[in-house]
Order: C-alpha cells, then sequence, then structure tokens
C-alpha cells in the first residue's frame, strides 16, 4: 500500500527534497579529476551538516558511506574510497537525507571533463527516461504507467533497463512501498492518488541489462562491464503535474 502524505508531511519533504538537491548540484560542480571518491563523500558530509540534517544512507542496512558514487559500469551503491576519479569517467551520484523525520532521496550521473559520444547519449536518454516517468505520475493513473513510460524512453532509444533494482515510495522511511520497476506494462498496480510520494530512478546501461555485486556486498555492476547511469528524484503526486521535492537541475 503507497502511504498518502498529509500537505504538513509533503512540506517537510519540501525541505529534505531541498537539502538532497543543493548538496547534488555542489557535488556536481565539485566533482573533477585527480579527486577520490572519498574527497567527494567528505563534502557531502560537510554539507549535510551545514543544512543541520542527517543521512539517509549511512549505516543504512550497514552501508559505510553518506554518499554513494558509482563510475562507469557501476550501476549503484558504489563505495567511496580511494578510487580515483578520471577524466572521461561517468559518475553516478546518489544522495539522501533526512529533516525532521522525512527523507529526500535523489541521484545524477555526471561525465568528468570530456566523455565519449556514446556516454553522453547514455546520460541524456537515462535523464530523459526519469522525466517521461514523471510525466505520466498523476492523480487516476496506474503505478506501472511510470515503469512502461520508462522502458519505453530508454529502449526506444537503443538502451537497456536495469531490471533488478527498482525506485520506491518515501517518506518517514527512505525505502517504503511499493517497488516502482523500471519496465513493464501500463495499466496496472495501484491507482495514484494526490499526497502520495515515490522515488523514481531509472538505471539505464549501454549493454545488457543483467548485473552481478562486487565483492565488498554492496556495488552492484553491469554483468558485461557495459556504461551506467542512474538518474533519481523524489516526487509528490499533486493536482496536475507531479510536483519534484529533489529538483537538482533547476
Amino acid at each position: 500500500m503507497i502511504i498518502v502524505k498529509s500537505e504538513g508531511e509533503i512540506a517537510t519533504m519540501r525541505r529534505a527534497g531541498m537539502v538532497v538537491a543543493s548538496i547534488l548540484k555542489t557535488l556536481s560542480k565539485e566533482i573533477k579529476a585527480g579527486m577520490t571518491t572519498h574527497e567527494l563523500n567528505d563534502i557531502a558530509v560537510t554539507e549535510l551538516a551545514r543544512y543541520g540534517a542527517t543521512s539517509s544512507f549511512k549505516g543504512y542496512g550497514g552501508f559505510p558511506a553518506t554518499l554513494c558514487v558509482s563510475i562507469n559500469d557501476e550501476i549503484v551503491h558504489g563505495i567511496p574510497g580511494n578510487r580515483v576519479i578520471r577524466e572521461g569517467d561517468i559518475a553516478s551520484l546518489d544522495f539522501g537525507a533526512i529533516v525532521d523525520g522525512f527523507h529526500g532521496d535523489a541521484a545524477l550521473t555526471v561525465g568528468v571533463g570530456n566523455i565519449s559520444p556514446q556516454a553522453k547519449q547514455l546520460l541524456e536518454v537515462t535523464k530523459g527516461a526519469l522525466e517521461a516517468g514523471i510525466a505520466v505520475a498523476r492523480p487516476g493513473a496506474h503505478l506501472s504507467d511510470i515503469s512502461a513510460a520508462v522502458q519505453h524512453y530508454a529502449e526506444s532509444r537503443g538502451f537497456s533497463v536495469v531490471r533488478e533494482y527498482t525506485g520506491h515510495g518515501i517518506g518517514r522511511k527512505m525505502h517504503e512501498d511499493p517497488p516502482i520497476p523500471n519496465f513493464g506494462s501500463p495499466g496496472h498496480g495501484p491507482v495514484l492518488r494526490k499526497g502520495m510520494t515515490l522515488a523514481i530512478e531509472p538505471m539505464i546501461n549501454i549493454g545488457g541489462w543483467k548485473t552481478k555485486v562486487k565483492n565488498n556486498h554492496w556495488t552492484v555492476v553491469t554483468a558485461d562491464g557495459s556504461l551506467s547511469a542512474h538518474f533519481e528524484k523524489t516526487i509528490a503526486i499533486a493536482d496536475g503535474e507531479a510536483e519534484v521535492l529533489t529538483a537538482w537541475d533547476e
């Protein structure tokens, strides 16, 4: 069951979303070749403290960091460490914050310096798939309409959609029901209602959709070593168009 939030609860989620969006903007500006993924995590920690918020990620299921940094063939859950970011890499930055007991969660993928034309197209298509999913998230639509829109957008452009990992409901918990796959047929699942809050997050690959998990038991990579991108926004279902609570691109 999707939890319907009150206007007061959504107002608090707006504040959490603002923190997430602002910090992701900062990280996307600060990332550069030669720095380590741990240095990016340090920036996120400092910024989070400045806002007086707490991390959604650190300690969640034992995750050791505040920020997920996933490079190139890494899809999600990359653990910051001594890895040096290089010219031409693409880096997915996934970040969550808690404000007054409510979560905001978002992700974006950035190119470091000059990236290949194929990598640039991957980023454009993945962001486009996210926007396609958000566009159909309106009262009266079915949950799977989001899934179908994401899949059609990505696959019609020659890319594959990760199937083992999904978006999710969000609120007092970072992961609430329901899971939101990035593939499927329209017209199925719960009917969307005003006040529902969802984290939509396409994970799109240049190669095949299959994945595997690294030996650290966290970091998910493409099974064939192809590049992957990840974009995510937290939204609230409103009277018409969905309200984006983590608007990192505004």
